[in-house]
């Protein structure tokens, strides 16, 4: 879990939230993985697959994504272009911070990731590249 303040049944301090929402941590997962199906999304943000579905349709109904279909598969890109939506963040891309995140899961920084095999690891692919 990226950013995570303790889980609940982990008696830290600062009780079960987490920096990013789901909806950052599916995005995340995705920039790192772009071929991956619903199911390891979920399984890599404990979410549901239902949840991440919905997330999915959100992050690409407003344009920080894009899906495209590869025989049975789904490929997705990133926008790292695309703006954040708060206005706290105004003028600031999503790119530089998914490079960041993706960068320090890929670099096996310990931490309560869930393993996945070097194979698995993929680089997000930037929309117009």
């Amino acid at each position: 879990m990226i950013g995570g303040m303790g889980s609940p049944d982990s008696g830290e301090q600062g009780g079960s939230w987490t920096l990013l929402s789901g909806h950052g941590h599916v995005l995340v997962e995705i920039a790192r993985n772009p071929e991956a199906r619903i199911r390891d999304i979920s399984m890599a943000v404990d979410l549901t697959e239902r949840t991440v579905q919905t997330i999915v349709a959100d992050l690409e109904a407003a344009g920080y994504i894009t899906r495209t279909r590869i025989g049975r598969r789904t490929r997705y890109t990133v926008d790292p272009d695309h703006p954040f939506r708060h206005s706290a963040q105004e003028g600031l891309r999503v790119g530089p911070l998914l490079d960041l995140l993706t960068a320090m899961a890929d670099a096996d920084v310990p931490g309560p990731t869930p393993a996945r095999s070097q194979q698995s690891r993929r680089t997000w692919s930037r929309r117009g590249s």
